[in-house]
């Protein structure tokens, strides 16, 4: 999408894919998905209690994010901010500054999600401030990443760059091998769409050794992917069905359904272009 992604804490992937018009699998439900997380906020609110119990204030709002980040993954984004306002509430008042911006990250994160990016860019602004003024280049990072997020959403290609590479450069001053990745692959996207084909492949290209020195396998499948969609792209059919297989059997190996989806519809719409439907 540091705490746990868009900093949720983790850097924000871009995937290429074209919509899954028939799905090949059986997707989980959204009611399966709720369910799974509901287990999951059950045992945080055990937790929550304990923290209430002890009066550990700092520990009350780390689980209050926690909280609010299984909200947001379940698609219950007025939840998850309910439960990220009373954290940032808390944590403010105990004066963590590091945990304050991966809150205002994730309430950006959630505005992004429900389409509101200016709302979306002034948390993450106000996340970014408190980054640089503690220090925390991996959190400077995450946050230009995601603003950058934003700008290429709303379709300011420029802007996006200019925080992709920001982002960039600190990732590899600090040796953040993964938001290196990650940050290379999502410039790699704005390039594709703005009809730069070949800067497109170079970026991706640069991403994908890393991410299998790292060994994010989903990561890895995300940009297989996408340098098959640019391979198709520019006519070139036996490469993209070779990154396409590339990245189905790594999303079959870790389980990614959704990605699964996707890259079969991405070959099949290969074949169905070179006269095999």
């Amino acid at each position: 999408m540091s705490g746990v992604k868009k900093l949720f804490s983790s850097l924000l992937v871009v995937s290429i894919a074209l919509i899954v018009i028939a799905p090949l699998i059986s997707q989980p439900t959204q009611a399966q998905t709720q369910n799974s997380g509901q287990q999951e906020i059950e045992k945080l609110k055990q937790e929550l209690v304990k923290d209430r119990q002890l009066k550990n204030k700092k520990a009350e709002a780390i689980t209050l994010n926690k909280i609010g980040l299984v909200y947001s993954r379940s698609g219950q984004p007025k939840k998850a901010l309910e439960f990220y306002n009373d954290a940032l509430a808390i944590n403010r008042e105990v004066g963590d500054s590091s945990e304050e911006a991966t809150i205002l990250n994730n309430i950006g994160s959630v505005y992004d999600d429900i389409r509101q990016p200016k709302k979306a860019l002034e948390f993450y602004n106000d996340a970014l401030s408190i980054s640089r003024e503690v220090g925390d280049h991996s959190g400077v990072a995450t946050t230009l990443n995601n603003i950058g997020y934003v700008y290429n959403k709303i379709g300011q290609r420029q802007k996006a760059l200019e925080f992709y590479n920001d982002a960039l450069s600190i990732s590899r001053k600090v040796g953040d091998r993964s938001g290196e990745a990650t940050t290379l692959s999502n410039i790699g996207e704005v390039y594709f769409i703005i009809g730069q084909r070949q800067k497109a492949l170079e970026f991706y290209n640069d991403a994908l050794p890393i991410s299998r020195e790292v060994g994010d396998r989903s990561e890895e499948a995300t940009i297989l992917n996408n340098i098959g969609y640019v391979y198709d792209d520019i006519g070139q059919p036996k490469k993209a069905l070779e990154f396409y297989n590339d990245a189905l059997a790594i999303r079959r190996e870790v389980g990614d359904r959704s990605g699964v989806a996707r890259t079969l519809t991405n070959i099949r719409r290969v074949y169905d272009k070179i006269g095999q439907p």
